[in-house]
């Protein structure tokens, strides 16, 4: 059987990652917040806030990158999966919410 697009095996050479960084390249720090020590959250925390946000946009490369950064800051697999629930908890607070918006907006049509 041939391994899932999302697959870290294969996610760089997928259709949709022709502009994405090779795997062994550093992601790209867009303001240094997440590496930023001395803050309110600590950086497991935030690693584990980025996992969700990773998995939410459904960002193969993202949940690689901040699955391994949780691995190192020694989360457990029981965070990892929390994260993931919460993600999939939002994501379908957000469709529910939206497909009630549709049908508001089919009756006023």
């Amino acid at each position: 059987m041939a391994p899932h697009h999302h697959s870290p095996r294969t996610c760089n050479g997928s259709p949709s990652s022709k502009n994405r960084p090779p795997r062994n390249s550093r992601p790209a720090k867009i303001d240094g917040t997440i590496g930023r020590e001395g803050r309110a959250i600590d950086q497991l925390h935030r690693e584990l806030i980025a996992v969700g946000v990773a998995i939410s946009s459904q960002d193969p490369r993202c949940s690689q990158v901040h699955v391994t950064h949780t691995w190192k800051a020694r989360a457990t697999p029981a965070q990892i999966a929390q994260a993931a629930m919460i993600a999939a908890d939002l994501g379908a607070g957000a469709a529910v919410t939206h497909g009630t918006m549709a049908l508001r907006i089919f009756d006023e049509a």
